[in-house]
């Protein structure tokens, strides 16, 4: 379906990261707009006046929100290239319901991981180690999460892989030797997927800026 598109995004976003590389995967155009969060731009609030969040998809005027609720509506609408979900509606529930489980767990989990100290960042740490194994499960032995194809729960967690690096400065710990096949999956992603490797930014670029954003958070 043509038409105008216009991402409103930010950089650093692994949300956005989700739409980006789900709008890649299906070869559409469109005009990416950076915001920035300190100072929203009169059209983020228009268009997403209740969470006041990026990223947000304006698609012929009609604003998308949420990435997972975004990635769905690409799938949806330019449905004739690079299909993201499954057509079982089983497996579709299952991919659903891990990206869910990713944007409640591994997001909160990360937000603790870096404000605490102490016993409870050694608790934050063990907790997303934990979620990270349990991923890693459910990847099992296929290449991808989609199976033999890149599907919707990749596009959901592959951009979560920027901040691993962060992870281990800052816990002092290996993922390749905690996750080694969830591990093998990213570089997979990253080496079979264009849309992957052009989306992801330097991971560290990425440790410097959370950093930055933690000592405004925290004031340190």
């Amino acid at each position: 379906m043509a038409g105008e598109v216009v991402l409103l995004d930010t950089w650093a976003s692994m949300f956005g990261m989700r739409v980006r590389i789900a709008l890649a995967e299906k070869g559409v155009n469109y005009e990416y707009k950076e915001e920035n969060m300190r100072d929203k731009s009169p059209l983020l609030l228009q268009m997403n006046p209740i969470h006041k969040k990026i990223p947000v998809l304006i698609h012929n005027g009609k604003p998308v929100c949420e990435s997972a609720i975004i990635v769905q509506y690409i799938d949806e609408v330019w449905k004739d290239k690079s299909p993201l979900l499954p057509s079982d509606p089983h497996e579709r529930a299952q991919a659903r319901f891990w990206v869910d489980f990713i944007d409640k767990k591994v997001y909160e989990t990360m937000g603790k991981l870096w404000l605490s100290k102490g016993e409870e960042h050694e608790a934050a740490k063990k907790e997303l180690l934990g979620i990270f194994k349990l991923l890693e499960g459910t990847l099992g032995d296929k290449p991808f999460y989609g199976g033999d194809s890149f599907g919707f729960l990749d596009v959901g967690l592959i951009p979560f892989s920027c901040w691993f690096y962060g992870f281990e400065i800052h816990c002092h710990f290996k993922m390749e030797t905690e996750c080694p096949k969830l591990m093998a999956w990213v570089k997979r992603c990253v080496q079979s997927r264009e849309s992957v490797s052009k989306t992801l930014p330097d991971e560290k670029k990425v440790h410097e800026y959370t950093l930055a954003v933690t000592k405004v958070t925290t004031g340190a």
